[in-house]
């Protein structure tokens, strides 16, 4: 770093009685009181220098010895005082990015400038400042800071946006056209020579300078990032890993304040820390790139989790998950687990604001095709712009339609796992597990095995539902995407209503005979059960049973029959069009001696199936 020496006396202050003095053959005249502290001095070589003690020292009455001149607010102290008095006695003063700050605001107040006598403090040191301070890398940061503790007297006298100013033009400027090295002056004047000959390497990435930047408080940093930003040199993901690795600096043990039960114990110290994370936090997001993918998902997320601990604006919020939807399909499930620390909330994670991210990404209207693309002939037929053009149109039309299907693919599968993660929660509403499932298009998901192991949980930790709220639960799932391991497991679930254990048991073995009997044989408890249905269709016209919830297990009882099953499926006609009735299935309730051919005639092909294959 760069320093400058001033003066060539040695240093003469001594300290007697807790009064500092200058060890001098003539007697002092002057007492000044700075803070608390006394200088015993000399009226010549301070009034020659020094504007306003003229002034004080003719508005107070003089005593026999000395004149008393008072001043307690002082900016910086007595460290600042005592580098201008030395000044005025010619002492060697060194000046560095430590305490230049210091030293321009006392001599401002002092009023050491050139009117009074030429060559002045203030001249030097604006001197020095401009020629050697903003010229570095490493002094315009040291200075920076320096300003907080003078943030008035700083602003006033244009040293904080100056230093910001010259931050910026470096950072906006090719990394090798910045001086980053160590410099030190061994003039007894203002200079900026280079004692040191080597020179301290640093990193040729783009974001080279995030890290020094790091160490400013978040008022200094964002005025830094917002001249950065609006000099439009500097990439959007560069500015990205530049908040990520600030983030980092100043936000890593919010953790503590995660726990709601402890929030109400916090004292004043906590909460005045709570409050400046808050800000800090609220500042980081205002900071963030427009662009899509300037930032990481997971980085949006982790600020999302920390906004939620440090009880964030409803605004930050709402940007952050506006800006997460935008690309969600990079998101993990983990990502996705976000605790709930409301007192309201009772539930272990937030899934309202999931709710939210995922209607902010289906906002963005990222459909795939519905019409059928046109042929290359019909395009050709436009003479209005080249066939090369049009061939380039063609391919990134149908480009940007398969990334936007393919987005939505991911996050089916995102958020059908994410459903497994949070079902077992007793406190997850039942209004709330569906409104998340519903959010994800019909067309997004492939297949059902995920979305059936999410219902599956939720019923085991929920076994409070009753039959419409099953019923609900278990309207999203569709029989015909689930893979053969998955639906042996339905068919055997007793938590599942029987209509879809029904439409599990008649789409697989539809499937069976569709794809001519060469599958694999179905367990044994499952035969059983189609079988005894068969047998049960001459019984079809009895009075069913009590009107009980019934499942796969009810009917391998020895009191379950045709007429139990004709009652449950068609007690609801509404019911039946919410599960997506087919035509064999109404049939299977409208007509008695449908059942026993149906079923007979899909069991004899996978049995025969199963003989050939032995």
């Amino acid at each position: 770093m760069k320093f400058m020496k001033l003066g060539s006396r040695p240093d003469t202050f001594i300290t007697t009685e807790a009064v500092r003095s200058v060890n001098s053959e003539v007697t002092s005249d002057l007492i000044v009181q700075v803070k608390g502290s006394r200088y015993l001095l000399h009226k010549f070589p301070l009034l020659s220098k020094c504007s306003r003690l003229q002034k004080l020292c003719s508005e107070s009455p003089e005593t026999s010895q000395h004149q008393i001149v008072q001043l307690p607010d002082f900016p910086g102290g007595i460290e600042a005082f005592e580098l201008c008095a030395k000044f005025c006695y010619g002492i060697t003063i060194t000046i560095s990015a430590y305490n230049i700050v210091a030293a321009r605001c006392a001599a401002e107040y002092l009023q050491m400038t050139e009117d009074v006598e030429k060559g002045n403090l203030i001249y030097k040191l604006d001197v020095f400042f401009n020629s050697c301070i903003l010229s570095g890398w490493k002094d315009s940061i040291v200075t920076l800071q320096s300003t907080k503790s003078f943030p008035l007297w700083s602003e006033d006298l244009g040293i904080t946006s100056r230093c910001i100013e010259a931050i910026a033009s470096k950072v906006l400027a090719h990394p090798s056209k910045v001086n980053l090295s160590r410099s030190y002056s061994r003039r007894g004047d203002i200079s900026c020579n280079d004692s040191e000959s080597t020179r301290h390497n640093k990193t040729s990435s783009k974001s080279w300078w995030a890290e020094e930047l790091a160490e400013l408080s978040i008022d200094l940093y964002w005025r830094s990032m917002i001249a950065i930003k609006s000099g439009g040199k500097v990439a959007a993901n560069v500015i990205g890993d530049a908040l990520r690795i600030y983030a980092s600096r100043w936000l890593p043990n919010i953790s503590k304040y995660a726990n709601p039960k402890k929030q109400l114990e916090y004292d004043q110290k906590d909460s005045d820390s709570i409050g400046k994370y808050r800000l800090l936090l609220e500042s980081i997001i205002t900071l963030l790139p427009a662009e899509k993918g300037a930032v990481s998902c997971s980085f949006l997320l982790k600020l999302l989790k920390a906004a939620n601990i440090l009880k964030a604006s409803s605004s930050s919020k709402m940007e952050l998950a506006r800006r997460i939807g935008l690309q969600l399909e990079d998101a993990t499930v983990n990502d996705l687990l976000i605790p709930c620390l409301s007192h309201t909330c009772d539930t272990i994670y937030d899934v309202d604001i999931v709710i939210t991210i995922l209607e902010q990404f289906m906002l963005q209207g990222q459909s795939p095709p519905t019409s059928p693309l046109r042929r290359k002939g019909d395009f050709e037929r436009r003479r209005s712009r080249s066939a090369e053009n049009i061939d380039l149109e063609f391919q990134e039309s149908r480009r940007s339609s398969s990334a936007s299907h393919s987005s939505k693919l991911k996050v089916a599968k995102l958020v059908d796992r994410y459903l497994q993660e949070i079902s077992s929660d007793s406190n997850l509403p039942l209004s709330k597990f569906i409104s998340i499932a519903e959010a994800i298009p019909e067309f997004a998901r492939l297949d059902h095995d995920d979305l059936y192991r999410a219902i599956d949980i939720y019923l085991k930790g929920h076994p409070e539902l009753n039959k419409s709220e099953r019923k609900r639960l278990c309207r999203m799932l569709d029989c015909k995407k689930l893979s053969m391991e998955v639906c042996m497991h339905a068919a055997q679930n007793e938590l599942l209503p029987l209509r879809v254990v029904v439409q599990v048991l008649f789409f697989e073995q539809a499937r069976a005979a569709m794809s001519g009997g060469h599958v694999t044989e179905l367990p044994s408890n499952i035969k059983a059960l189609l079988e005894d249905t068969a047998k049960t269709s001459a019984t079809f016209n009895k009075t069913p049973v009590d009107d009980q919830w019934t499942t796969a297990s009810a009917l391998k009882s020895p009191n379950s029959n045709l007429s139990t099953l004709k009652m449950k499926l068609a007690e609801d006609d509404d019911d039946l069009d919410e599960i997506g009735k087919s035509s064999r299935i109404k049939a299977l309730c409208v007509i008695p001696n449908r059942p026993k051919r149906m079923f007979s005639k899909l069991w004899s092909n996978n049995r025969s199936a199963a003989s050939q294959k032995n």
